[in-house]
């Protein structure tokens, strides 16, 4: 499938599902066609002790990212590439759209833990119409590979001190960047010319970084910030939350 986007997304980032959304917005108003494709944040940091560089409930995330995404591997081979919008649509509003579970009965561990589950997995599945058998796939790393492929091939388009999402307009040829991240889903009427400016600034041959590492909680219900809060301010050193570097 040749795309006018590319969109690499892990599907228990916050800020790729914020970046979605917008890109969501971009694609209705320029008729823009988007491939949905996979970058696991855990494969990414494979390497990485996470009890010594990140907060204690990281590595369950982004493990349940990875299964979420073999879950999507398996639908993307059995039932086409068009599943991924629609899956990856209900993955985000279910872990980002709906009020945090942290309400005493869950630790924020064990919320991210569920994400990982068949008891989250399978109602989403049928929510968008696909066989719940496909939550097998979970715990089937035979799709790591596949997954571990879309991750390299994302990461050689930017390098390898980024995040998610990574976005690939107008491929094979044309530019590519980490993110842009955003907290806040512009307004229907700035959305496309957000979206200008972005690509204007990553045409230009010379460019290589703007970037903040002070970044807003993102306005998701999920993190207790509605669309009229502007979210807590937390510096992102190194991309990412770890506790040292």
């Amino acid at each position: 499938m040749v795309a006018d986007i590319n969109f690499y997304f892990d599907p228990v980032c916050p800020f790729a599902w914020m970046t979605s959304k917008w890109v969501r917005q971009v694609q209705e108003q320029r008729d823009y066609t988007v491939d949905w494709r996979f970058i696991s944040l855990r494969l990414i940091n494979a390497e990485v002790d996470y009890d010594a560089h990140f907060p204690p409930e990281y590595e369950a995330g982004h493990t349940a990212g990875l299964r979420l995404l073999r879950v999507a591997a398996r639908a993307r081979v059995e039932h086409g590439r068009e599943v991924m919008a629609p899956l990856y649509a209900a993955f985000g509003a279910h872990i980002f759209d709906t009020a945090s579970e942290t309400d005493g009965h869950r630790s924020e561990r064990e919320v991210r833990e569920r994400r990982g589950t068949q008891e989250f997995t399978e109602p989403i599945l049928a929510e968008v119409g696909l066989p719940l058998s496909l939550a097998d796939a979970l715990d089937d790393e035979s799709w790591d590979a596949e997954i571990r492929q879309e991750t390299d091939e994302a990461l050689s388009l930017t390098g390898k001190d980024v995040g998610t999402p990574i976005i690939h307009f107008e491929p094979p040829t044309g530019v590519a960047f980490f993110g842009p991240v955003i907290s806040r889903l512009p307004s229907e009427d700035s959305a496309a010319e957000l979206w200008d400016h972005v690509v204007g600034l990553a045409r230009f041959p010379g460019f290589a970084e703007l970037k903040r590492s002070l970044r807003e909680q993102p306005q998701l219900a999920a993190l207790g910030v509605d669309a009229d809060t502007v979210g807590k301010q937390e510096d992102w050193h190194g991309g990412s939350r770890r506790q040292k570097k």
